[in-house]
């Protein structure tokens, strides 16, 4: 696995069919099936696909680590972003054509041995303890304005665990994410 960037046809032709598997399943509920020829897109990546109506959270989902080729997990993190949220109701028709899409390719994480090697805005986390486990992306902490340590107590809370179990024992991971989106 490179880990190379992608470009920008590959980025957008990622939102198309981000936005296109969402069509397609609200329309049939069924998964988009496609193939497509791009090396570096039928990589095993992780991904994450973030949808915004009106500039609001709508749905988050992903892979932390690769499992599928970058464009399956797309169509697939896309879909269940979109209707198996379960902060949200499933996205309508009516609503996707004022959601914005957002993806992140991620690289594998990494453990650090300190807090220090995590670069706010540059990292995203992922802490564990036990089964929990909760993962913010690189782009969190700049979008609510967080410091380290809010950036941390945030992680910790949403692996469900207490706000500084990564000061007592929590596994921390970080990783690094190519973001773009489609800013419909």
């Amino acid at each position: 696995m490179s880990e190379s960037s992608l470009n920008a046809d590959q980025q957008r032709f990622l939102l198309r069919l981000a936005r296109e598997a969402i069509a397609y399943y609200l329309d049939k509920g069924k998964h988009l099936k496609m193939e497509i020829e791009d090396d570096l897109l039928q990589e095993k990546r992780g991904a994450f696909v973030t949808l915004k109506l009106d500039e609001n959270l709508r749905g988050c989902i992903g892979y932390p680590l690769p499992h599928d080729p970058l464009y399956l997990s797309v169509i697939e993190a896309a879909v269940l972003a979109a209707s198996k949220d379960t902060r949200f109701p499933p996205l309508s028709t009516e609503e996707l054509p004022r959601t914005s899409i957002e993806i992140s390719v991620l690289s594998l994480p990494r453990q650090i041995k300190d807090i220090s090697e995590i670069e706010v805005g540059k990292h995203g986390i992922i802490i564990s303890q036990g089964l929990n486990r909760g993962l913010l992306l690189p782009q969190v902490p700049l979008e609510w304005k967080w410091d380290l340590e809010t950036y941390l107590n945030h992680g910790s809370l949403k692996a469900g665990l207490p706000e500084n179990a990564w000061k007592t024992g929590a596994e921390v991971e970080i990783f690094t994410a190519q973001v773009f989106h489609d800013n419909s």
